[in-house]
């Protein structure tokens, strides 16, 4: 079984409740863009329209069939995660985006959802998080960057989430956020190619350095776009945790404990990462449907140099055994 592990998804029919209900939402502006959406989350920067490509069902299932993938693990569009209304309000949003994803996999069983949860409130967060699994749901994606810009995923309140996420074993898949929080990648195509790395490292060393990432060892941590640069500053990240020990989390155990996607766009480096955490821990993917992702995301896999045991469980045995298909 052939398993693309980070996808995203807006269904039509998510689109169609979020306009009937807006009313219910007072902190999330509609802005409306053809046939599309985009939001305004309690008054701050509008974000992009939600693309065709992110709600064209057939369309998906077309690409599954000539990219030969038989599931796709699929999480709602992070510019859509609403980090930044109001906790209830939050939680309510969440709910919603839950529910369609649920149907939309019930409608298609090649899909897998993965949910998405209030995490401006670590409480709401895990009572999300717990809802979600009893639906069937086996874990959720979260942003870098919670109650918005400059938001830390190491933050006390987020506490109880992490608990009920240990405690469930939950996916936890990690991914950057509309805004990386430096504004000097707005120009030449850099908040793709280098904002997501960079806000997906700072993110995930603040998390390595916390201890959380060993102290909730039961929660299976999806550090995406191939762990961003973590294997590559692996050296520099030990360095800094031998001169503060006590206060540090050790990042080689951190890195040993982490899962990791292919979407590294080469094969040495694809490579390098498998040298680091090891080819067990990696999962194919491909970030459809954005053009910065991998849109033939076996290939990269076929093309380093792994071995067979490796590649099949790459391409889908590590993700079948983590979301139980």
């Amino acid at each position: 079984m052939i398993i693309d592990c980070h996808a995203h998804l807006v269904p039509p029919s998510l689109l169609e409740a979020i306009r009937s209900q807006a009313a219910s939402f007072p902190s999330i502006r509609l802005i409306e863009d053809g046939a599309s959406l985009g939001f305004s989350f309690a008054g701050g920067k509008p974000t992009r329209p939600v693309s065709k490509l992110l709600s064209d069902l057939p369309g998906r299932l077309q690409w599954m069939d000539t990219q030969k993938v038989d599931r796709q693990v699929v999480a709602g569009w992070l510019d859509m995660f609403a980090y930044e209304v109001p906790a209830d309000e939050g939680a309510r949003w969440s709910r919603l985006i839950n529910t369609h994803l649920a149907q939309a996999a019930q409608d298609q069983p090649r899909f897998v959802p993965l949910a998405t949860v209030p995490l401006q409130n670590g409480k709401l967060a895990a009572e999300v998080l717990r809802e979600a699994h009893k639906a069937g749901f086996k874990g959720a994606m979260i942003g870098t960057q919670p109650k918005g810009k400059s938001g830390v995923l190491d933050d006390a309140d987020l506490v109880p989430f992490w608990e009920a996420a240990n405690e469930l074993g939950s996916v936890i898949f990690i991914h950057p956020v509309f805004e990386s929080g430096d504004d000097r990648v707005h120009d030449y195509g850099m908040a793709n190619a280098v904002g997501r790395i960079t806000d997906t490292l700072i993110a995930m060393s603040r998390l390595i350095y916390s201890g959380a990432v060993t102290r909730y060892a039961n929660a299976k941590i999806v550090a995406g776009i191939g762990g961003a640069a973590l294997p590559y500053v692996v050296g520099r990240l030990r360095r800094n945790y031998s001169l503060d020990k006590e206060k540090l989390g050790d990042p080689d155990a951190a890195l040993a404990a982490l899962y990791y996607d292919t979407i590294v766009q080469d094969p040495r480096t694809l490579r390098f990462l498998a040298d680091v955490v090891g080819a067990e821990r990696i999962m194919m993917g491909s970030d459809m449907p954005f053009p910065i992702g991998d849109l033939a995301p076996l290939k990269i896999v076929a093309e380093t140099s792994f071995s067979d045991t490796e590649r099949s469980a790459i391409n889908g045995g590590l993700a079948a055994r983590l979301f139980g298909l």
